[in-house]
């Protein structure tokens, strides 16, 4: 209805354009918004205000004439000029249910828009490192790059995901390294185990597999490993981080590189494998699963550092390669290959957002947690000194989700393995209850995830009150045909005239907002807005039917109440998909 109610001052302005009221040249904002106050009407407009400048009239003398040519409107009852200038509608009830019309002609499609305009976007999320099983922290980042992602869908962009695999680097010599170290132990070799190795269980089932496949081929005293080794943590002038660096260099020195290899992608594999199940289990679904690895492999690093480095962009120093990232407003210069020939993750990031570039894509979409937050100045750097659009990436951040159960906060922390994961998460609460309190706040805020009330079965648990007006429905008219009252949409349709209660025009209007909300929602980036949206559509639900009977004798109005409540059942599906949560008909 918003809609038509723009169209319809769309049509007066070519009017007034007509009749020599405002310049032919003239082309002004449609805003048209839902009153706060219902004593004010249904909709309101500021096109009068907007326009007094070009009419060369008070805004009030204006809007009598935009009234004026509004008079034989057919959707709207009684027009009212505000304050100002403000231009109030009140709309038939009538043409306020044609909106049931369109969610059965739309169905499943009901609330899509052309936002997008058929833009490419890809969206990256998730990408955690493959050294461990996705943590509750991950499974925030799956929920909201998941749900944006249908509802970039929705809102008419054409939406490629993708999980970027770091299947190379550091962090994964340093499990590969754990990896191997378990194995000794379990080979019957004994030492301490360095203190920044990964110690979750996940590492022991890893290496029991590497002792189940090959034996004891790997195996090599525990003082061979050590000897030379910088002292750990703890100790006299230890260093943990050159102490596992030197465990890496001796474990690749020692295996070869042929067996550090099969080592490495076992353990790879395996979490990548585990991580994959988790989230198909999840109702998380990527298109591409892009390798960290094939940017060096195909030389894409080379070849992103030498563009820059033809450019003036990076210098040597103290036998590093800088990347001259200040020159862009970054804090600092970043190292992109160090003084030992190592690349940086960074390196790798300049070849990879360089890479999404060159693949054709309109929108660039990283998902990252919010500790990433000065990461993004550097890559927006490297952008811009490739000489490519800066704007084309927009990185959106996701707060950690902090877990409570019997009000009790869990800890957390990943190298130590005391963490929850996401699997575990969603054996305790469902993968419905994850997704929807996920993403019920902004991704940027701060959450407490209460696994108690997310596995409670009441009115305070919002996904459990959304399904149950779904399930709600669906048993009404399972009721009605225990009674013998089948439904007839068409008589449903034509009586549509007989609902005139409070709680079923709120409904009406509520139907009607949804494309809205979605558009809205798409531009911002932000599904929590259709989290709102179904709360409040369960709400009107839940008021309806604690209200009003719905299993009536008068045939005409028992079906203008089940159409409309179908209406609203079609609504509450569409609105679940997007955000990834199941619609269940009983409960």
């Amino acid at each position: 209805m918003k809609q038509q109610i723009a169209q319809i001052l769309t049509d007066v302005v070519e009017k007034l354009k007509q009749q020599e009221v405002i310049p032919e040249d003239t082309s002004p904002r449609i805003n048209v918004e839902n009153t706060r106050d219902k004593s004010h009407g249904d909709f309101a407009t500021n096109l009068a205000m907007m326009l007094t400048k070009q009419a060369g009239m008070p805004p009030r003398d204006l809007a009598k004439k935009i009234v004026e040519l509004l008079a034989d409107e057919p959707v709207i009852e009684k027009i009212e000029i505000a304050g100002p200038g403000f231009i109030n509608f009140f709309v038939n009830d009538s043409a306020k249910f044609a909106v049931v019309n369109s969610v059965f002609d739309q169905a499943e499609n009901y609330g899509k828009c052309n936002v997008g305009q058929g833009r490419s976007v890809l969206v990256e999320y998730v990408s955690a490192n493959p050294t461990g099983p996705l943590h509750v922290g991950h499974g925030r980042g799956a929920a909201y790059g998941a749900s944006l992602s249908n509802l970039l869908s929705v809102a008419g962009f054409d939406v490629c995901q993708e999980y970027y695999v770091n299947d190379a680097g550091r962090q994964m010599d340093i499990l590969a390294t754990s990896v191997w170290l378990r194995y000794l132990e379990s080979c019957g070799e004994q030492f301490t185990f360095p203190s920044n190795g990964y110690k979750g269980d996940y590492v022991y089932q890893i290496s029991d597999a590497l002792k189940s496949e090959h034996g004891e081929t790997f195996r090599v005293p525990a003082f061979e490993v050590f000897a030379g080794v910088a002292k750990d943590e703890g100790q006299e002038d230890g260093d943990k981080e050159k102490h596992i660096d030197d465990l890496i260099l001796k474990a690749k020195n020692i295996l070869g590189s042929n067996h550090y290899l099969v080592v490495f992608d076992l353990a790879l594999n395996s979490i990548l494998g585990d991580i994959k199940e988790d989230l198909q289990g999840f109702n998380v679904n990527f298109e591409n699963w892009f390798s960290e690895r094939s940017l060096m492999d195909t030389g894409v690093i080379d070849a992103a550092l030498e563009k820059l480095q033809k450019a003036g962009k990076i210098y040597e120093k103290n036998g590093a390669l800088w990347f001259r990232s200040t020159e862009y407003g970054d804090e600092k210069d970043r190292v992109v290959v160090r003084d030992n020939g190592m690349k940086t993750y960074f390196a790798s990031d300049i070849a990879y957002h360089f890479n999404k570039l060159e693949r054709g894509f309109d929108v660039l979409i990283d998902i990252w947690g919010s500790d990433h937050h000065g990461y993004v100045p550097r890559v927006k750097a490297a952008m811009e000194a490739m000489e490519t659009n800066s704007e084309q990436l927009k990185v959106l951040l996701v707060q950690f989700a902090v877990l409570y159960r019997g009000g009790e906060k869990l800890a957390m922390s990943t190298r130590s393995g005391q963490f929850v994961t996401l699997r575990e998460l969603r054996e305790e609460v469902g993968s419905d209850a994850a997704r929807f309190f996920y993403v019920q706040r902004k991704s940027e805020q701060h959450m407490d995830f209460d696994l108690d009330l997310a596995k409670s079965k009441s009115n305070e648990n919002p996904v459990y009150y959304i399904q149950y007006a779904h399930a709600r429905i669906c048993g009404v008219l399972d009721q009605a045909e225990q009674k013998g009252f089948s439904l007839d949409l068409n008589t449903g349709m034509e009586s549509l005239g007989m609902l005139e209660t409070e709680h079923e025009t709120s409904l009406a209007t509520q139907l009607a907002k949804f494309p809205e909300i979605v558009a809205r929602a798409a531009q911002a980036y932000e599904p929590h807005q259709i989290a709102y949206y179904l709360k409040d559509l369960a709400h009107g639900l839940h008021s309806y039917y604690n209200a009003s009977q719905f299993i009536v004798e008068d045939e005409k109005l028992r079906n203008a109440r089940f159409t409309l409540i179908l209406a609203v059942r079609q609504v509450l599906r569409n609105g679940l998909a997007i955000i990834g949560v199941s619609a269940p008909e009983k409960m």
